[in-house]
């Protein structure tokens, strides 16, 4: 499997013993020629081998690891089957009308020049903007009209300025020859930067791989609480820091949430700003998903954070990765597969050409994964070399590995998961929202189980402190 292949040259071990991974089931799974499925098993596979090499460091025994790809293509969407129990017993979709309201305006759209553009408005405060930046209402017909007056280009460089997220789309040929395209393809899919020396860390004891391991996360909206999430279903105690001005999606935070706690520190203010610095003294993991520029300004840049805290593991989720001309965007799943090239070859469902998105939010899910999958990486390094290491993620950096994974050809009719499958992969459990029915973790281990032990929290319902 590449994708594995490709992972596993980021560990610096020899690859596991085939009675130690199995990976079953192949592509295709979804109505798209892209290999989601094996790439996301290779993902969760990599996450399960790096957990071992942990479990090896605390106990001298490694243990079995197994992933379905079918299963691992619904870990590409898991917010979809998260639901609530009514009243009668059945369990209904957790949907946030407002957010699909933004979500029915993104979409693709002909630019003067004949090209296809992507804006987006996933919340509110971006869909004001974009249709400030366009003069336009908030329907589609006016958005189309609107779009129409501009060269793609031009409107990619105006929503650039304006600090709202859109992109032209490219084939996969013009996104390798962009200067941003060439920086990323040098790098790896995974990046983990030594940024500073200290002693080495045992990890820390407990009956989970991760038991002990402070993470703060910073993140919103799906890559980013992914990695949490993973980290939290092997044992770590994951603090979700936000605020209450911050905007969310409740189904997104209702599905990535389990096993986390959450408090509310606003930044702006300087002793909740403090008590922050003081969480990070104590803690092993900083995950966060901002533009790259705004929380160095604040303090809380990796190499700051590294000096107050020798041995953290600093961790950036982005869309663009860094290095780069676009590395200053802000983007959503939709913007890295209009630029890297996927989108243009999306399967098509009527005789005209249209760019089409995958079926699923797949650069979001396997980015999260991979990035918890880096943390992993680098709290082995810190126990046997020290140090403290810079995690870098990014959406397009994930979506020109799939890319590189190839596509199939001849695709069947009616490929999609049934709702028998998501039923054996699903458990229940009752948090603030109710008792609610959701996707399970997937990768299985023979010894340590993934499981969450905490249920998803209401935001801002917990301490700003350490268990």
């Amino acid at each position: 499997m590449p994708a594995l292949n490709e992972l596993m040259e980021l560990r610096p071990l020899s690859p596991p013993d085939d009675d130690e991974l199995e990976i079953t089931g192949s592509d295709p799974v979804l109505e798209t020629k892209f290999r989601l499925a094996e790439t996301a098993a290779a993902a969760l596979a990599s996450v399960g081998v790096a957990v071992n090499d942990l479990w090896e460091l605390k106990t001298g025994q490694r243990q079995s690891i197994a992933i379905n790809s079918r299963a691992a293509t619904a870990a590409l969407c898991s917010n979809k089957y998260l639901q609530l129990q009514n009243e009668d017993g059945g369990f209904d979709d957790v949907i946030d009308s407002n957010h699909e309201a933004n979500r029915a305006l993104t979409g693709m759209y002909l630019t003067k020049d004949g090209r296809w553009v992507l804006p987006h408005f996933g919340l509110n405060n971006l869909r004001e903007r974009m249709l400030n930046l366009l003069q336009s209402d908030a329907d589609k017909q006016s958005i189309a009209k609107a779009v129409a007056k501009w060269d793609a280009l031009d409107l990619e460089n105006a929503m650039d300025e304006a600090r709202v997220c859109g992109g032209m789309v490219r084939t996969n040929d013009e996104w390798m020859s962009e200067a941003h395209g060439q920086i990323l393809a040098v790098k790896p899919v995974v990046e983990i930067i030594k940024i500073g020396d200290s002693a080495p860390e045992t990890m820390p004891t407990g009956p989970r791989p991760l038991s002990g391991i402070k993470v703060l996360d910073l993140t919103r909206i799906l890559a980013g609480p992914i990695t949490g999430r993973t980290l939290a279903e092997h044992g770590a105690d994951v603090l979700m820091v936000t605020a209450p001005h911050l905007p969310q999606v409740p189904p997104y935070v209702g599905d990535t949430s389990h096993g986390k706690r959450s408090c509310f520190l606003d930044l702006r203010i300087e002793n909740e700003r403090q008590t922050l610095l003081n969480l990070v003294k104590r803690s092993d993991v900083f995950s966060q998903g901002y533009r790259p520029d705004k929380l160095c300004r604040l303090g809380f840049g990796p190499d700051a954070l590294a000096a107050l805290r020798p041995g953290l593991i600093y961790v950036s989720i982005s869309c663009f990765g860094e290095g780069g001309p676009f590395s200053h965007r802000a983007g959503w799943e939709q913007i890295a597969q209009v630029m890297t090239g996927i989108a243009a070859e999306g399967i098509q469902t009527t005789p005209d050409y249209k760019p089409r998105t995958l079926p699923v939010a797949a650069n979001d899910y396997i980015t999260g994964y991979l990035g918890a999958y880096g943390v992993l990486l680098a709290l082995a390094r810190r126990a046997n070399e020290g140090g403290s290491y810079h995690v870098r993620v990014s959406l397009c950096q994930t979506a020109m590995m799939i890319y590189r994974q190839g596509k199939i050809t001849g695709l069947p009719d009616n490929l999609s998961l049934a709702a028998d499958e998501i039923a054996t992969l699903s458990q229940q459990s009752k948090c603030h929202l109710g008792h609610i029915r959701h996707l399970a973790p997937v990768l299985q281990l023979s010894e340590t189980a993934p499981h969450w032990t905490l249920p998803t929290p209401k935001l801002g319902s917990d301490a700003p402190a350490w268990l």
